[in-house]
Order: structure tokens, then sequence, then C-alpha cells
């Protein structure tokens, strides 16, 4: 019996050492709780999260060790790609966004339109008269294609009435970052300078690839298996994320 215990219990400390080192090195799951990444992401998404892309920092182990500074094997995240990352503000809250300022860029609105180093990034709409939840609330939008180059572009919704209109000029610092959500008007990212900001190149987490699972929450939680018929979205299972 004892030999049992302790096969076992080698066993489970074996396995913990190994998850550990798939976490923190290879992939990291994650939950979507919010509607600020629509329509690309969906409240009830859960995704893998590549740590490799961009190298190790402190922030890429559990409870984020303070035991050495920047990043180990960097590489500089592309514009456009769908980015976790811990929150300036404590360093210890995830959110997702979507890289759209690299370091030395300057980003402003003006007149609803988003400048990237004073050059206007095209948008085509492609659907109108959507909904899209915020928290509570659900808000009247139009969905386009938002190009920065001409080959490549992802999905937006700004509100049809409403929207934001003009900030001021935001200049990303060095080694840092500028993330905004693709639901624009229901997301706090690096336009709030109190909350989130400029993200620094430590506080990057991993990059966005896959949706494994997809659950409707507004059908019903995961655990409700009697209402996985009109609650889970198998067409997402297994979607590349853009």
């Amino acid at each position: 019996m004892k030999n049992w215990i302790i096969d076992n219990l080698k066993t489970l400390f074996y396995a913990l050492i190994l998850a550990i080192i798939i976490r923190s090195f290879l992939f990291q799951p994650f939950y979507i709780p919010s509607s600020s990444m629509e329509p690309t992401l969906l409240p009830g998404d859960r995704i893998f999260v590549s740590k490799y892309t961009y190298g190790y920092s402190k922030h890429s182990f559990p409870f984020s060790p303070n035991i050495f500074g920047g990043r180990f094997f960097f590489n500089k995240p592309q514009r456009g790609d769908i980015i976790v990352f811990k929150t300036p503000a404590d360093n210890r809250t995830d959110y997702i966004k979507r890289l759209i300022g690299l370091p030395g860029d300057t980003i402003q609105f003006i007149d609803s339109e988003l400048y990237l180093n004073s050059k206007k990034i095209n948008k085509e709409r492609y659907e109108s008269s959507n909904k899209v939840y915020c928290g509570d609330d659900i808000l009247n939008v139009n969905f386009y294609k938002e190009f920065l180059s001409k080959e490549s572009y992802y999905n937006i919704a700004y509100k049809k009435r409403g929207t934001l209109a003009n900030t001021n000029k935001f200049v990303v610092p060095e080694k840092h970052y500028f993330f905004m959500g693709d639901n624009r008007d229901c997301s706090k990212d690096s336009r709030f300078l109190g909350s989130v900001g400029y993200v620094s190149y430590e506080n990057i987490i991993g990059k966005a690839r896959i949706i494994f699972f997809s659950n409707n929450v507004l059908e019903g939680r995961f655990l409700e298996f009697w209402k996985w018929k009109k609650s889970l979205n198998y067409e997402r299972f297994f979607k590349k994320i853009k």
C-alpha cells in the first residue's frame, strides 16, 4: 500500500512538472471572458497562446517570479498580432488585444478614423445592423475590414452612433507597445493611459494562435451539458486566430 501511494505521488509530481514546462515554454490555454475582441474572439472562446513566439520574461512563468528582467530569445511582435499580456497597472491581470503601435509609432483618432504615423488606416464596411455585447449593454455596430497594408487586414466593430471620434496623439515609447480591442467602443486598452496605457515588452505573454473550444455563454454555461446543443459553437472549434 505504501509503495502504491509513493508511486502515484511520483506520477502526479512528474505530471505537474511536465504541465508547468508546457505552460511556461510552449502553450498556455486562456479563456475569453468579455466582448472586447468581437467579432474576432467571442465570450466563451477558449484559446491556445504560444509562449515561445516572442521569447520569455518573468511573466512567462506561473506567478511571475521576480528572478530576472527583460526577455530571453526575444522576437519582435508584428503589428496586427493578437497578444496576451499583463496589464501595466498591476502586472497580474491578463488582457488580450491586438497590437497596433510599435515602439516609436504615433497613433491618433481623427473624426473617427484611425491614423498610424500620420497616415489614415483604410477600412471597408462588410456588414451592418450587427449587435455586439458590452457587458450587459448591447451595441449597434458596423463590422469593418481594417487594412494595415494592402494584403493584411483584420475585422473590427465600431458603434453606428457615438463611436470614438478624436483623441490626442499617442507616441509609443521605446520597448513598449500600443494595443486596442477589435470591439473598438467596448475595450479598455492602451488608449486609457491611467489603467492600461503603453505595455512594456516584458509584460507580453504570448501570441493567440487557435480557438480550441467555444461555448456561447448566453445560451448556457459549459457545465450545463443539457444545453450543449445550443451553447457549443462547433464551427469555432480549432479555428485559427487572425
